[in-house]
C-alpha cells in the first residue's frame, strides 16, 4: 500500500465543541424508543458462544470519506450487541468499521475475573459505551460509511467520544488501546485504519486487557477468517 493512500486513510480532527453541540441537539430525545430486551439478549447469547449475528458490510467500505467527507451523526447508544456493534435508542444496529471483537471462546483472566474472550469483549463494549455516552448527555457522534440492506439492518460507522484528557478519541481505538477488541482487517489482512493496527500493536506489546493473558492466542483465523484459518 502505498504511503499517499494511507495518508488519505487519516482520521479528519474533530473539536471539543462540535461534540458537544451534536450531543446537546438530541439529549432531550434519549428515550426515542424502547429498547427490546428479547433482541438485545438474542445477539449477546449468540456472541457469547462464538457466533457473530451482526452482519459485515454487504459492500467495501470507503475509509477516505473521514478525512475528505466527515459528516457526524448524534446517537444514543442502548447495549452492546457483540465487541464491536450496538443498538441504539432508535433500535438501529450500528458496527464500528475499525474495530473487531473477539470472537473466541477461550476462557481467559482480567482484572481477577475468568471469563470466555467473547464475553471480556463485549463487556468491554459496553463499558466503553457508558463510557462514551456519559461524556455528553447519554449521546455520541458518528460517520457513517454504509449500510447493509435487508435485515437485519445495520449501519457500519466510526464513533466518537471526549475522553478524560478533554480530547476526541475514536471510540474503535478506544477499545482497540485497551485490549478489548482487535483493528478491524480486509480479507488480505491489511487494516482498514493503519493507525489501530498500530494501537493493537501497543496494547498487545503493553499485556494489556485480552492481551494480558499470557495463554492467550492470537486469533489469527477468526480475523481473516476470508483468507486464512488457523
Amino acid at each position: 500500500m502505498e504511503k499517499a493512500e494511507l495518508k488519505m486513510r487519516a482520521i479528519a480532527p474533530i473539536s471539543v465543541s462540535v461534540l458537544m453541540a451534536l450531543a446537546s441537539s438530541v439529549a432531550a430525545q434519549q428515550a426515542t424508543a424502547p429498547r427490546p430486551a428479547k433482541f438485545v439478549e438474542y445477539y449477546q447469547n449468540a456472541y457469547a458462544s462464538g457466533r457473530d449475528l451482526v452482519p459485515g458490510p454487504q459492500r467495501t467500505l470507503d475509509p477516505t470519506s473521514l478525512a475528505k467527507a466527515l459528516k457526524l451523526e448524534t446517537v444514543v447508544p442502548e447495549a452492546a450487541l457483540t465487541g464491536n456493534a450496538f443498538v441504539d435508542a432508535e433500535n438501529t444496529i450500528i458496527k464500528l468499521a475499525g474495530a473487531q471483537g473477539c470472537q473466541s471462546t477461550q476462557q481467559l483472566q482480567l482484572d481477577g475475573m475468568r471469563a470466555s474472550c467473547t464475553m471480556l469483549s463485549l463487556a468491554g463494549l459496553n463499558a466503553a459505551l457508558q463510557t462514551a455516552a456519559a461524556s455528553a448527555d447519554g449521546a455520541f457522534p458518528c460517520h457513517f460509511l454504509g449500510a447493509n440492506t435487508g435485515e437485519p439492518s445495520v449501519r457500519f460507522a466510526e464513533c466518537f467520544f471526549i475522553g478524560a484528557d478533554d480530547r476526541v478519541q475514536p471510540l474503535s481505538e478506544y477499545l482497540i488501546r485497551r485490549g478489548l477488541a482487535f483493528a478491524a482487517r480486509a480479507p488480505d489482512g491489511a487494516a482498514l485504519f493503519p493507525e489501530y493496527a498500530a494501537a493493537e500493536a501497543a496494547a498487545s506489546k503493553a499485556h494489556v486487557g485480552i492481551w494480558s493473558n499470557a495463554s492467550f492466542q492470537h486469533p489469527y483465523g477468526e480475523r481473516y477468517r476470508q483468507s486464512q484459518t488457523n
